[in-house]
């Protein structure tokens, strides 16, 4: 896929909801979340470092998944209906590829409702049948999920009062390659079929 497009694919959706979060923010007391810079050369400057815990209490980081292109879902588990789907989608497409493709990619979902999602909730959360087998879910503290959502360029923000609130989140699914970079990504809606095409594509272009 071209640069041009990808910017386009990332900086639509996420400048729709900067501009709806900045109304929203703008009330006292509001907190903006945090955004990750943009190069200027055109690149898409996406991912990086990360120090997070998954779901059995171990300590990773981006290091720990070399070796794999990765699925990189941003969501939490209490979401309703867009997380799941996702998720499904995820699931589908990788069902579709041969089990030498799918064992080159791990699916991982990153929380960005790290008081919520603690070790434990996650355990329960990514064993789901309904989602991608072997799937990773990363949770850590505030500080550390603001980090690693402003590099991926993800936009959230809690909505609600209580403990019983939702999160507005952007809903894409990224594709890093074995090395941790930025290759590609998923927009919410994408075709199960259109996925497992595009990730069978990149792992020919990567190589066995």
């Amino acid at each position: 896929m071209p640069r041009p497009v990808i910017w386009l694919l990332i900086a639509a959706p996420a400048t729709l909801m900067i501009v709806f979060f900045i109304l929203v923010l703008t009330r006292p007391g509001a907190e903006a979340p945090r955004q990750a810079g943009v190069r200027i050369s055109g690149e898409a400057n996406i991912g990086g470092p990360f120090t997070l815990v998954d779901q059995t209490g171990a300590t990773v980081t981006e290091a720990d998944f070399r070796g794999k292109a990765m699925l990189i879902y941003f969501g939490y588990t209490y979401c309703p209906d867009i997380c799941p789907f996702s998720l499904q989608v995820m699931a589908a497409a990788l069902d579709q590829m041969e089990p030498e493709e799918r064992a080159r990619i791990q699916p991982v979902l990153i929380t960005v409702d790290p008081e919520r999602d603690t070790v434990e909730q996650l355990a329960r959360y990514v064993t789901s049948p309904a989602f991608p087998d072997g799937l990773t879910g990363l949770t850590g503290t505030e500080e550390q999920i603001a980090e690693v959502t402003a590099a991926y360029r993800v936009v959230y923000r809690r909505a609600g009062e209580g403990d019983d609130y939702l999160m507005d989140h952007s809903s894409i699914v990224y594709l890093m390659n074995s090395e941790g970079e930025f290759v590609d990504v998923f927009t919410h809606g994408t075709d199960p079929a259109a996925m497992a095409s595009r990730l069978q594509d990149f792992l020919e272009e990567e190589g066995a």
